[in-house]
């Protein structure tokens, strides 16, 4: 609904009578809505959009254009732009029939479909992904804003908004290595646990994370620390011996969150995840 006001005035000689202001509604026809398919992203996520237009109205509306910002937002003295239009995965609906793609035109800020046509008392919907560049926030706390613009002529350009947050939440990764390779029976054998994660939430011992390994073939005598720090068997972990099964007490295993550091100049996000090392030697 947009409002529009009006004031007059009446001139008498030198004088000059000035009515109150007459304030007045006009009930748009077309109705845009934009939403996300999912709330949350993280880092190299896709993100798939759905612009609704509503037409209330007993014509027909065609020749519109919806441009979509990408999420721009001001950095320094100008902008940057945190996504990246997926190509050819637009979709277009009328009255939820499926129809004929609308022309897509893609610069560096922003995405445009057109012609659309929302048909008379009747609907329309443009759905299309785009991707995360690394301009993206990813802190925890962080969003991006997104904004879709539709236009036509004699039509009052109509907006919709739509704000996704980063996921808050650690994101955990696990290698293992062996030395020295190869090794003989009644050698000693290091098993080196590397734990990162490059999310933005640190893993803690209220996650209660447990390592575990079935040693094949068995260790015995074995030592382990973690991050350099000795752990004591019934403690920090427990062992079996006649079984191989390595476990760590639940909560004992923990990993700093990532750090994200955005270029001054550039804008570009760097990723450095937080890094955990857990090392058990034992002989064959």
């Amino acid at each position: 609904m947009a409002q529009f006001t009006n004031q007059a005035t009446l001139s008498y000689g030198d004088n000059v009578a000035v009515s109150n202001v007459a304030v007045g509604e006009i009930l748009e026809a077309l109705t845009v809505t934009k939403t996300a398919v999912n709330k949350t992203y993280g880092q190299n996520d896709t993100i798939t959009y759905i612009v609704s237009l509503v037409n209330s109205g007993a014509t027909a509306l065609s020749g519109l254009t919806i441009t979509d910002n990408l999420g721009t937002y001001p950095f320094g003295t100008g902008t940057l732009t945190p996504l990246v239009y997926t190509d050819g995965t637009v979709k277009y609906y009328q009255n939820g029939a499926l129809v004929a793609p609308p022309t897509v035109t893609v610069d560096e800020s922003s995405v445009t479909f057109a012609p659309i046509t929302v048909p008379a008392n009747g609907n329309a919907t443009v759905a299309y992904e785009v991707s995360l560049n690394d301009l993206a926030p990813l802190a925890d706390g962080a969003s991006i804003t997104n904004v879709a613009t539709v236009s036509g002529s004699a039509l009052t350009p109509i907006t919709a908004t739509e704000t996704v947050f980063s996921e808050s939440a650690p994101s955990i990764t696990i290698t293992k290595s062996i030395s020295p390779v190869p090794v003989s029976d009644g050698d000693t054998v290091t098993y080196t646990f590397v734990i990162q994660n490059t999310g933005n939430l640190p893993l803690s011992t209220a996650d209660g994370a447990v390592i575990r390994d079935l040693f094949n073939p068995i260790l015995t005598n074995i030592q382990a620390t973690f991050n350099g720090e000795a752990w004591t068997e019934g403690t920090e972990y427990t062992y079996n011996e006649a079984t191989g099964l390595f476990e760590s007490t639940p909560g004992a295993v923990t990993v700093d969150a990532a750090t994200y550091t955005q270029d001054p100049i550039s804008g570009v996000v760097a990723s450095t995840p937080g890094t955990s090392t857990l090392v058990i030697t034992g002989t064959i």
